[in-house]
């Protein structure tokens, strides 16, 4: 027999429980990483810290933001096409 081949049924059942313990740890970790309500709500926490730590880049963003969309806006209402 090869070293990977059980030796007996008792050492085939080790294996195999321990393969099913592995995988069921491998899709507890997929079905973690793919949890849209939990992965919000940890960028919302990060975010709302990252404010707390330092408002300033989020006020430069915010009004970056409101300055663009209002360009847009008075282009798209004052421009001649």
């Amino acid at each position: 027999m090869s070293e990977s081949t059980p030796a007996n049924a008792k050492d085939a059942s080790r294996a195999v429980e321990a393969a099913r313990e592995s995988l069921g740890e491998t899709l507890d970790a997929i079905e973690d990483k793919f949890n849209v309500k939990k992965r919000t709500s940890e960028w919302s926490e990060k975010a709302k810290r990252s404010y707390e730590t330092n408002p300033t880049p989020w006020i430069v963003g915010a009004t970056a933001t409101i300055i663009a969309v209002g360009g847009l806006v008075a282009w798209a209402i004052f421009g001649d096409d």
